[in-house]
């Protein structure tokens, strides 16, 4: 039982930053946020109703069996479709870090399901406490550093995690005609981040907490 357990502490990193990815990805509000708090209405001339629709659009794509994006709004009475080739292309690649985080998901779900089941079989279920104890203090050490360096500089932290995901350089647009980034400027990348992080802080927190709170009842 132990070992199955310690796979707790390798599972709990994986389970927290996976879900509240795959959450953010999914939340419509933080897409609509970053249009109303950056006035993506004036850069891109799209009303905030076309601009939900491209959020939605966004969301289903990356939750589709498509391979290439296609969205297409009105502006100024008219439709034409948001994204060109470059954009398309390079959303396909986020797409697939997008998948590859589910995958993540799901196995990490699974795993501590796994070791949850075995634990509640076995009735040692307080042989869970260490390592989720260490499996979310390990979280926040690790989001606390890597917050310090994302916060010392966080245009190259951003650029330099965009040159260790992606193998092109698709992702470098140009904010005067591609509209993802118009959509996306780099100031709601860090709020996104910020939120992110404020939510794997939270959830690592509490599963520190139990953890701790556990320990104290089997060694009291």
């Amino acid at each position: 039982m132990k070992i199955f357990g310690w796979l707790f502490v390798f599972i709990t990193p994986l389970l927290i930053i996976s879900g509240i990815i795959a959450f953010a990805f999914n939340f419509q509000p933080l897409y609509e946020y970053g249009f109303q708090r950056y006035e993506v209405s004036k850069t891109t001339g799209l009303t905030d109703s076309e601009l939900s629709k491209a959020a939605r659009g966004l969301i289903n794509y990356f939750n589709s069996d498509q391979e290439f994006i296609d969205v297409t709004v009105q502006k100024d009475g008219n439709p034409f479709p948001l994204f060109n080739d470059r954009e398309i292309q390079h959303l396909k690649d986020v797409k697939g870090l997008v998948r590859l985080d589910y995958q993540v998901l799901i196995f990490s779900l699974l795993g501590a399901a796994i070791v949850s089941a075995i634990a509640i079989y076995r009735k040692q279920i307080q042989l869970l406490a260490t390592p989720m104890f260490v499996g979310g203090s390990t979280t926040l050490v690790g989001l606390m550093l890597i917050a310090l360096v994302a916060a010392t500089n966080f245009d190259a932290f951003f650029t330099k995690f965009h040159q260790l995901s992606f193998a092109n350089d698709l992702w470098l647009l140009d904010p005067s005609r591609d509209y993802l980034i118009m959509l996306f400027p780099g100031g709601f990348w860090e709020d996104a981040s910020i939120f992110i992080a404020a939510l794997i802080g939270v959830f690592a927190a509490g599963v520190t907490y139990i953890g701790w709170k556990n320990l104290r009842a089997v060694h009291s």
